[in-house]
């Protein structure tokens, strides 16, 4: 029997929360070991899981569909980097407002509405105001997180085909393990020796729960309920639950034109999202 709708929103909301509070945690681990290092922890832990859970081993699949989840895995590896990279620049709600382009547009490439292309416009200017036009804001931050946007994009494409060719979750635990591989040179030379540290791995393996685990057990709970529509409607307000979450964990206290920017762009993703015929749980 499916929950109620009231209790689907709220699995949605908890899982939003989940993400947004593993990347306020990841912030503890860059002093450390590095954004690089971050990523290392949370893509080794979130593959262990995935293994665990999944059985993805010994691997059955013909060339084209390993070229597949080789191309996801290095999606993923990218992504995450990326993001981390922002992340250890920018505040948390800009970093995410940001990345969020990636999953509206592919949304709207897949949208034939005349409609959307009012919320591009609002995007756009919500873009312009989280970037900070004066001046002040960390452009390498800013490059950063539109670069994770661009492989989250290309993330959401990927994993509808690998869903396509494996069963279950065994596609992505492939392409987590070839991301955590991807990273092991370049997490190792920044993070060192204290990637062995026990209270930084146990940071990262709960980054690695909080991020991948709980909100993707959550969501695949919640849309036994929910209509695909309401529920990129939730996904549209990661970007103000992320400024919360930076607000009161991480002390990023953001301006007003942030504030509306990040309002502009759940909006544009909501209005885009509410009726797309993409797969928001990609």
């Amino acid at each position: 029997m499916g929950r109620s709708p009231a209790t689907a929103t709220l699995l949605v909301l908890a899982a939003i929360v989940s993400v947004q509070v593993g990347a306020a945690a990841t912030t503890e681990l860059f002093d450390e070991v590095g954004p690089g290092g971050a990523v290392l922890l949370r893509l080794v832990f979130a593959a262990l899981v995935l293994a665990a859970l999944w059985r993805p081993f010994p691997v059955r699949a013909d060339r084209r569909s390993l070229a597949l989840v080789a191309l996801f895995g290095v999606a993923l590896a990218a992504m995450n980097f990326s993001f981390y990279e922002a992340l250890d620049r920018i505040p948390l709600g800009v970093a995410v407002t940001l990345e969020f382009v990636g999953p509206l547009g592919v949304a709207l490439v897949a949208s034939r509405r005349r409609l959307d292309l009012v919320w591009v416009a609002v995007a756009a200017v919500g873009v312009v105001l989280v970037s900070d036009p004066s001046g002040g804001a960390d452009a390498a931050g800013i490059g950063f997180a539109l670069i994770a946007g661009g492989f989250w994009a290309a993330y959401i494409v990927l994993s509808s085909r690998v869903g396509r060719e494996f069963e279950g979750g065994t596609g992505l635990a492939l392409a987590m393990t070839v991301a955590a591989a991807l990273m092991l040179a370049p997490g190792i030379a920044i993070g060192g020796s204290d990637l062995l540290d026990p209270e930084v791995a146990a940071i990262g393996f709960a980054v690695a729960v909080l991020s991948s685990a709980i909100p993707y057990s959550l969501e695949l709970e919640a849309l036994r309920t929910l209509p695909v529509g309401v529920f990129g409607v939730l996904m549209s307000l990661e970007p103000a639950v992320a400024a919360a979450v930076g607000a009161i964990a991480l002390s990023q206290g953001l301006s007003g034109a942030e504030i509306a920017g990040i309002a502009a762009v759940s909006a544009a993703s909501a209005g885009v999202l509410r009726r797309s015929g993409t797969d928001p749980t990609a």
